[in-house]
């Protein structure tokens, strides 16, 4: 069981007036959202999730702009934002938190490491955006820091 799941589902669950989570990822591919799901009483605050691994659905389901995201191959901190925001959209939720990156190096496009840019949108407006690096990691192993590293992200936007 995911510690920090646990901590993200005190933070968020059982209070008077809840705050609710949606997710939407690429990268991490839905781990995120089974980390968060793997809780008894998941359900009291998170509303769903989205793993829009493409392109094409990074702008058809989740409003990320097209032009910049073709451009970027669909990575960056904007692409990142845009897809909290969808999320929250989406979902209709409070918070949202959305990861995209490469999970291995792409030295074609110039990625020497896996990274992914991470961001947390509330209410519709980005308000925490970080990118993190998983050097000598396998892909599934940058997989799941990347969602160990949202989980961290929002906790540490909610104690804060």
């Amino acid at each position: 069981m995911n510690v920090r799941a646990a901590e993200l589902k005190s933070l968020l669950g059982g209070a008077v007036r809840r705050t609710t989570l949606a997710v939407a990822e690429s990268l991490t591919g839905g781990r995120l959202q089974a980390y968060i799901t793997e809780q008894s009483g998941a359900s009291e605050f998170f509303l769903g999730g989205m793993t829009a691994y493409s392109l094409e659905q990074k702008t058809k389901l989740l409003g990320v702009e097209a032009v910049h995201a073709a451009e970027v191959h669909g990575v960056s901190a904007r692409v990142a934002g845009e897809m909290a925001v969808g999320a929250c959209r989406l979902f209709g939720a409070d918070l949202a938190v959305a990861t995209t990156g490469y999970a291995e190096p792409a030295v074609a496009r110039g990625v020497q490491v896996p990274l992914a840019w991470i961001a947390i949108a509330r209410h519709g407006t980005v308000v925490r955006c970080w990118r993190i690096e998983c050097p000598g990691a396998t892909r599934t192993e940058a997989q799941a820091q990347v969602a160990e590293a949202a989980l961290t992200g929002l906790i540490e936007l909610l104690r804060g």
